[in-house]
């Protein structure tokens, strides 16, 4: 795992918009995990607006979104289906048979994830997944005690999540208490993850994440056992760090990091 450190949301978006675009141009059919929430309206934007004024393209590219609410159609405007189209989808030459993201209203919720598992699969799995955290250190809407190995399965959501989450809805009471999302197992399996996180609220949790022990009640400290995951903080998130001067010394001296040291 490596940790980067920025100084604001906006630089620390940057860095990873800048990732994936590298990554989209060294790979035109790049197979790519999605992810939804705020933190991401930033990177979607920068996205889309790379797409309009350098050239970016999505024509080749398949996407793969982690989670879907049970019980919501994709028409309905809470979904994630809703959220892609409104925030990325629409934006941007991406081909739409190419999109994918599980089905919330599927009436046999066991063999949508086990389609969706498999669609991965012979899509030659995830290249490159995009992931935030939320307050339980979930990643997806694996909550606490999340199998370090799950699939794409139902998994019923955490008081604390509702909570964050059915602030979004104009009736909080009709937040869906449950969703499809890809399991740690199968984000794990993505060649390359990337982690973004920003503001004062997430600093400890992505502190416990990152430096913590590995463990089922904080599914992103799974990320840890990754052999190609950078997480990418503002100084607010970095916070509670205790390894922060490391991390700084490594963006600022490994030559990998070159190209994109201007983005900090």
């Amino acid at each position: 795992m490596e940790v980067i450190i920025q100084s604001t949301p906006a630089a620390a978006a940057e860095l990873l918009v800048r990732l994936i675009a590298h990554d989209l141009r060294a790979n035109p059919q790049l197979v790519l995990g999605l992810a939804t929430g705020r933190t991401m309206e930033r990177v979607y934007d920068r996205l889309a607006q790379m797409h309009r004024e350098c050239g970016l393209s999505f024509a080749g590219a398949r996407t793969f979104n982690l989670d879907e609410y049970v019980g919501l159609p994709a028409t309905d405007p809470h979904s994630y289906h809703r959220y892609m189209q409104e925030h990325l989808f629409r934006h941007v030459n991406v081909d739409l048979r190419n999109t994918h993201l599980p089905q919330g209203d599927a009436s046999d919720l066991a063999a949508e994830c086990h389609r969706y598992e498999n669609l991965i699969r012979k899509c030659g799995g995830i290249d490159l997944q995009l992931l935030g955290i939320g307050q339980t250190g979930h990643i997806g809407f694996n909550e606490p005690l999340s199998a370090l190995h799950s699939r794409t399965r139902v998994k019923a959501l955490s008081p604390v999540t509702i909570a964050q989450n059915s602030s979004l809805f104009a009736d909080p009471s009709k937040m869906p208490r449950r969703a499809i999302t890809m399991g740690v197992g199968t984000i794990l399996e993505a060649r390359r993850v990337l982690l973004l996180a920003t503001g004062a609220g997430k600093a400890e949790i992505v502190a416990k994440a990152v430096e913590g022990p590995i463990t089922s009640m904080i599914s992103a400290s799974a990320l840890q056992m990754h052999a190609h995951c950078t997480v990418i903080v503002d100084e607010a998130a970095a916070a509670k760090l205790q390894g922060q001067d490391y991390y700084r010394w490594i963006f600022a001296n490994e030559p990998e990091w070159e190209p994109y040291r201007s983005a900090s």
